[in-house]
């Protein structure tokens, strides 16, 4: 989740032109990029780290290639969403963990470079950044379902219920997902400062780490293990309980949050 849907967007990197200037490098253009990122306030590790250098790259990459944030997006999508249908309609494998893994990794890093893009090509508009969090919404959910297809249609293990681990953590994902858009939304509304914005202090690194098993990149990597299905449904399973503890410690601590906003 790379936007900046309902929340102030990061700084720009200068009245950006939409297209190269001339005799700017590749070089010139990350330069520029570094000086334009969203806060990284808790972030996990593999997105914080890992994920959003990747982007970077992708998005200086796409801007020297004149493609447009919205085309950045729907190339994320086309990535992620085969990810997805493969692993509802083919039997698990290493190779489908891989390809699956691959998919969904490079997906993610598009994920990121469009909202990058789009501050490097001057600032997003709503309609990128509902396309994107849209796109963001359906993966969140859609994933899990892909998986649940998979196991019952090709019976890696048997059926029981172990099915219902990606119904709990479909529903885990989604809201996650709606609870961490919807404080941005109010810390906007009532005029907190939000984790997309730059801070000056520098973001612990230590809860970059501890909330690592919550990040979609980390959960990208894990369908490698496809080809021993109990070992990957014993890590999968792992993370969607250590996520869904984290969903229940953080309500509490948002709910706080909220009720301290101005109103």
């Amino acid at each position: 989740m790379s936007g900046t849907l309902l929340s102030p967007p990061a700084p720009a990197v200068r009245p950006a032109p939409r297209r190269v200037a001339a005799g700017e490098t590749l070089r010139d253009t990350l330069g520029r990029l570094s000086t334009a990122q969203k806060g990284a306030a808790g972030a996990p590790a593999y997105s914080r780290f890992l994920n959003r250098r990747a982007g970077r790259l992708l998005a200086a990459l796409a801007f020297h290639a004149g493609l447009t944030p919205n085309a950045v997006t729907g190339i994320s999508a086309l990535c992620t969403f085969t990810g997805i249908a493969l692993l509802a309609l083919v039997a698990p494998s290493w190779g489908l963990g891989v390809a699956v893994a691959g998919c969904l990794a490079v997906g993610y890093a598009l994920d990121s470079a469009d909202g990058q893009l789009a501050r490097l090509r001057g600032g997003g508009s709503p309609a990128g950044e509902w396309l994107d969090h849209m796109v963001d919404a359906l993966k969140t959910s859609s994933l899990h379902l892909a998986l649940l297809v998979g196991l019952y249609r090709f019976q890696p293990v048997e059926r029981g219920p172990v099915l219902l681990v990606p119904l709990a953590f479909c529903v885990v994902a989604a809201v996650l997902f709606f609870g961490t858009m919807l404080n941005e939304a109010l810390r906007a509304q009532h005029g907190a400062t939000t984790r997309a914005q730059r801070t000056a202090g520098r973001p612990s690194v230590v809860r970059s780490l501890v909330v690592l098993p919550t990040d979609y990149g980390l959960l990208c990597w894990v369908f490698v293990l496809l080809g021993a299905p109990v070992v990957f449904l014993w890590v999968y399973a792992g993370l969607a309980v250590l996520t869904a503890g984290y969903l229940a410690l953080a309500a509490l601590s948002w709910f706080r949050e909220m009720g301290r906003l101005p109103r």
